[in-house]
């Protein structure tokens, strides 16, 4: 089982690894420049170089986390700007040899909503286009707060279906947003692999944010909780865990840090988790 959580680079990418090997962890998320500004970034090549060496050598895998302000769905000079902004995060990405830069589905806002996939399908266009590297767009699914779309696996497969360079996206499931969205209502997760599996989704997937829920299925609320203290909670996670569709997919916690300030406590959990699913 490859599982590990978000961590700061304030100290640089190479140390970022080190902080999730430490608390035992061998897969991490990190922010490869401000979460908060679409300004891109001089990155220091020989440190991110020096973190992709150290992950091969521990056998540690990593994804970027784009800044929060990256909309696919935008239009204009918003869309240019956020696309670069993408393809910086790209190029940190492939520098610290991970798997790909996490991008939130996105949010439009007009009367049609086929434009706002249609925007959706372009923006990815633009940036594959300008870009030749192994690391890929990851696509995440949405809880629902800003608007339905995004939610469905059927979506975000058949958006990465309609790009002209398919192999170069994928998937990034948030267990959260799942939940939060009602598309896995408790004790339904066999149903929502048949849908996921019919449409392709799980050929995409690259990544899942393993995060509990602090509201129930159907809330539309986007709020984490450490693993088994929210909605979804020990039980719900272990036919998760369990799911062949999901065995060997890297997790990546996005919840709230425990009174050591780490993770530590919940990666021993979610592997003893794991052990009794049968996925280790």
């Amino acid at each position: 089982m490859r599982i590990g959580s978000h961590v700061s680079t304030r100290r640089g990418y190479r140390e970022a690894a080190k902080a999730v090997a430490a608390m035992g962890g061998n897969a991490f998320q990190y922010f490869p420049k401000n979460p908060r500004s679409l300004q891109l970034k001089a990155f220091d090549s020989r440190d991110a170089k020096s973190c992709a060496a150290w992950c091969e050598e521990n056998r540690i895998v990593s994804i970027a986390h784009g800044p929060y302000g990256v909309n696919p769905a935008a239009e204009g000079e918003a869309a240019r700007l956020m696309a670069a902004c993408t393809l910086n995060d790209l190029e940190i990405a492939e520098a610290c040899g991970s798997l790909g830069v996490v991008v939130h589905f996105g949010v439009f806002k007009g009367s049609d909503p086929l434009q706002g996939y249609r925007n959706v399908i372009q923006w990815i266009n633009t940036v594959t286009a300008a870009w030749q590297g192994k690391s890929k767009v990851l696509l995440e699914n949405q809880a629902g707060d800003h608007g339905p779309s995004g939610t469905t696996p059927e979506e975000l497969a058949q958006i990465r279906a309609l790009c002209r360079e398919p192999e170069k996206v994928g998937f990034c499931l948030d267990t959260c947003h799942l939940f939060a969205s009602g598309e896995w209502a408790p004790d339904r997760w066999a149903t929502f692999v048949e849908r996921a599996t019919k449409c392709g989704f799980f050929d995409g997937l690259e990544a899942v944010h393993l995060n509990d829920s602090r509201f129930p299925s159907g809330s539309r609320k986007d709020r984490h909780a450490p693993i088994g203290e929210g909605c979804i909670g020990l039980d719900g996670f272990k036919p998760m865990l369990a799911s062949p569709e999901i065995r060997g997919i890297p997790l990546f916690l996005e919840t709230p840090a425990g009174q050591d300030g780490t993770h530590r406590d919940q990666i021993e959990l979610v592997r003893r988790l794991g052990k009794e699913a049968g996925a280790e």
